[in-house]
Order: structure tokens, then C-alpha cells, then sequence
């Protein structure tokens, strides 16, 4: 079917190109306020004039892992919920539920003075937040030909990057400028206009009063109908497609979390690189880091779109964008051992590149593999696996780099996504959507049961 002139689907994807920007600007602020040594200081309990020794970093080094890991684990409690909640009260109120939350949240982490009282007020943001990337899925999958979804997923996912760039920007300035509470404040206060924009902005297509007759029909030219149906986590658990997507998630998902978290401390205190960078010089190397990031998110997500338009399969054309990606995330490993600034930005932005590029196919999967109708309980389910391995990296990072240095996470950064790309291949050989009717029988059981 042709391309109609409405082209309304794509103020939807920027839509949530602004929500997922808001969404990591309020996950990034904690890792460049941790290089600050004020709130060190105030989250270790010590005196504003006493000299932070080694052993000190060392251990808030340590304790800020733990605190990562609480923001994940409520992170992924909260995607099993969020997709659950998503599939059955709608995409708008349980989007703007998970908006409100991590939005509170955010404000209310400028209150706090303990390390305590930090890991709570992540555990919170963690738990709203979750709810992003189910409902983003989901909108996807509602708005798009199955043909389209994997470069609309590119897009609003490279607000990931913009997200980060943003904070890089920004937050070091309000540092300086106001202290360190007001970056939580400042950024905290953006959600409560995304829940305005949001609520006001969207609905479904069929409800949509600015959507043409026309572009409504291309949207569902090649959709399945799909009949209300409410399938159980435990169920969707038994087919090898939904596998295939966490394994996915569990093995990248980690790495993406590690960069997001350690990489302004790897600039700020890594002895190796010719020139350290901190709060007054993070702006520029993380502004070409995440707009490559973004390049890479587009560009592979339009790569595995332009395959199909050549006639691939999509099962050749995901799989092959994988690979890809997998492979340019390889050299990462020399990052840490390079004494080149230059060097260790360009290697770590071609990992992020490609890590998004990866990422923005991954999520195309759930939509491709399954009915609209849970796609956003798939794609929880697929963040909650990648999220506790985020968690289990999350808690042995700080370990790991106080003892032996970034070397052997970059390491473990370089191979994930080959790995993984294996197993996906091993457990789905071929990307075989499940049908409606098959889960309308399994639905029928469950009903009897």
C-alpha cells in the first residue's frame, strides 16, 4: 500500500521523543552530581572542609553501586507492572501514572542527606519511570505498519542520548551555579509539563480526531485484528519469542545501565587518560558521545527498515542489523587502556552508537513477534530481565573498579551483545510471530482454569 500524505504518526513518535528525553534526563542527573565532592561529602557524613582521601571515594564509590542497583531493582518490579498496567488500562493513563511518579520522585530527591534516603527516592524514580519504555512500545505498535516500527522505534529512542546530553549540559552548570540539590529540583519539575503535553496530546488512533481516514487504514493495512485479551506473564513465559526478546535485553541491557552510570566517573577519576574531565569540561565529549549515539539509534533503525524494503525477511533484516551493531561494540575493550582522551571517546561513542542501533531493533521484536494487545507485557517482561542484570552488575561494579580498574567491565561491555545475538539465534532461529488465535486458544484455557 502506498505512503498516504498524513503523516500525523510521526508527531506521535515526537511525542515520545520528548517524553524519553525527560525520562533519562531525570535517570542521568545522579551520575554527574556524584562527581561532585559536595555531595559526596554529605551523602558519606563528613565534614565539608575534610579532604576526601581514597579510601573515602572508594567506598562512596561502593555505596553509590548500591544505590544504582535500588533504582534497578524497583526498576524492574516496576516493568512487569507497567506492562501489565499499560495492556490494561491504556497506553495515556498508564503512561501519565508512571510520568507522575518518577516526576515526584525526581523533586523530592532534593531533599534528601543520606545515602539512604537517596537509595528510596531512586527506588521511587525507578518504579515510575519503568513505565516509559512498555507504553513508548506499545504506542509504536498501535501508530505503525509493522514495516515502519523498527525506524519510528530509532527515533523516539534517541531521545535516550538527547536525554543525557541535556543533563551533560546542564547539570554540571546548576552544580556550580546553585549547589548540587537543584539539579534534582530543576529536572524534576520538567515531568510535570510532559504529563500536561501527554495527557492533552495523545489517543489512539481510532480516537484521534486529527488522524485522516486514510493514514488510519495504512496504519492497519497489515495489522492482525486483535480481540481484547488479558494472557498471564506465565503464559506469554512459554513461547521460545518471548525468551528470544529477554535474553536480548538481559545480556545489552546491563551495558547500556553501566554506561549511563559510570562514564562521567571513568572521565573524572580514570589516572590512565592524558586528560581527566569533571564538572566544567563534561559538556563537549558527552555532546559527541550521545549525538553519535542518536546517529546510531536512526541509522540502524532505518538500516533494518531499508532491508525489508529490499525484500528481506525480517528474521534476515533484524538479525543482520544485530550483528552489526554487535560487532562495532567489540573494540570497546581498549577504551580503558588507552591513555587518549580522543581515542576513549570515539571508541565509547561507536559502543553507544551501536548499543542504540541494537536496542531500537530489540524493541521492534516484541511488536513484531506479538499481537498489539501485549506487546507492552512483552516488552516488560524483556526490561525486567535486562534490568536484573543490570542489578547484578550494578552491585559488583563499584567492586570490581575500586579493585581492578574499568579494565574488565569494558571487557564484559565488548562481548555482551555477540553473546547475546547467539543465544537470540539458538532459542528463535527464524522470527516467527505468534498468532492472534494462538493466544486466544491459551486465553480460552486460562479462562476455564
Amino acid at each position: 500500500m502506498p505512503t498516504p500524505s498524513g503523516r500525523f504518526r510521526w508527531r506521535i513518535v515526537a511525542l515520545l521523543f520528548l517524553a524519553t528525553t525527560i525520562n533519562y534526563i531525570d535517570r542521568q542527573v545522579l551520575s554527574f552530581t556524584m562527581t561532585d565532592e559536595v555531595f559526596r561529602k554529605e551523602m558519606l557524613d563528613i565534614a565539608p572542609d575534610t579532604v576526601l582521601t581514597k579510601e573515602a571515594n572508594d567506598r562512596f564509590k561502593v555505596l553509590y553501586g548500591d544505590v544504582d542497583a535500588a533504582f534497578k531493582f524497583a526498576y524492574a518490579i516496576g516493568f512487569l507492572l507497567a506492562g501489565w498496567l499499560v495492556d490494561r488500562i491504556g497506553t495515556k493513563r498508564g503512561f501519565s501514572l508512571g510520568i507522575l511518579v518518577w516526576s515526584v520522585a525526581g523533586v523530592l530527591t532534593a531533599s534528601v542527606n543520606t545515602i539512604a534516603g537517596l537509595s528510596w527516592m531512586r527506588a521511587l524514580l525507578g518504579l515510575g519511570e519503568s513505565a516509559n519504555f512498555p507504553s513508548a512500545i506499545k504506542t509504536i505498535a498501535e501508530w505503525f505498519p509493522r514495516r515502519e516500527r523498527s525506524f519510528a522505534n530509532g527515533l523516539f529512542n534517541a531521545g535516550t542520548n538527547v536525554g543525557i546530553i541535556l543533563t551533560a549540559l546542564a547539570v554540571p552548570y546548576l552544580i556550580l551555579q546553585f549547589g548540587w540539590r537543584s539539579s534534582f529540583l530543576v529536572t524534576g519539575v520538567l515531568g510535570f509539563g510532559l504529563l500536561i503535553f501527554w495527557w492533552l496530546l495523545y489517543s489512539k488512533p481510532e480516537r484521534h480526531p486529527k488522524l485522516s481516514a486514510e493514514e488510519l487504514a495504512y496504519i492497519r493495512a497489515d495489522a492482525e485484528k486483535t480481540p481484547p485479551l488479558k494472557v498471564s506473564w506465565s503464559r506469554l513465559l512459554s513461547y521460545k519469542q518471548t525468551w528470544a526478546f529477554a535474553v536480548g535485553k538481559l545480556m545489552s541491557d546491563p551495558i547500556w545501565w553501566f554506561y549511563m552510570s559510570w562514564l562521567p566517573d571513568f572521565f573524572n577519576s580514570n589516572d590512565a587518560l592524558d586528560e581527566r574531565l569533571d564538572l566544567k569540561s563534561f559538556g563537549l565529549p558527552f555532546l559527541i558521545i550521545y549525538v553519535v549515539s542518536d546517529a546510531g539509534s536512526i541509522f540502524f533503525g532505518w538500516l533494518s527498515t531499508q532491508f525489508m524494503r529490499w525484500g528481506w525477511s525480517a528474521n534476515r533484516a533484524r538479525k543482520t542489523t544485530l550483528l552489526i551493531c554487535a560487532l562495532c561494540v567489540v573494540p570497546i575493550f581498549f577504551a580503558a587502556q588507552t591513555n587518549s582522551l580522543t581515542i576513549a571517546i570515539a571508541l565509547i561513542a561507536l559502543a553507544t552508537a551501536a548499543h542504540q542501533g541494537w536496542s531500537a531493533n530489540m524493541y521492534t521484536f516484541a511488536s513484531d513477534l506479538f499481537p498489539r494487545n501485549v506487546v507492552a507485557s512483552v516488552t516488560g517482561i524483556g526490561g525486567m530481565f535486562g534490568t536484573v542484570g543490570g542489578i547484578l552488575l550494578a552491585l559488583l561494579a563499584g567492586r570490581i573498579i575500586t579493585a581492578f580498574g574499568y579494565l574488565p567491565m569494558f571487557i564484559v561491555a565488548s562481548c555482551s551483545y555477540l553473546i547475546a545475538l547467539i543465544l537470540i539465534h539458538l532459542i528463535l532461529p527464524k522470527l516467527e510471530p505468534v498468532k492472534t488465535e494462538e493466544l486466544m486458544g491459551d486465553y480460552m484455557v486460562d479462562s476455564k482454569q
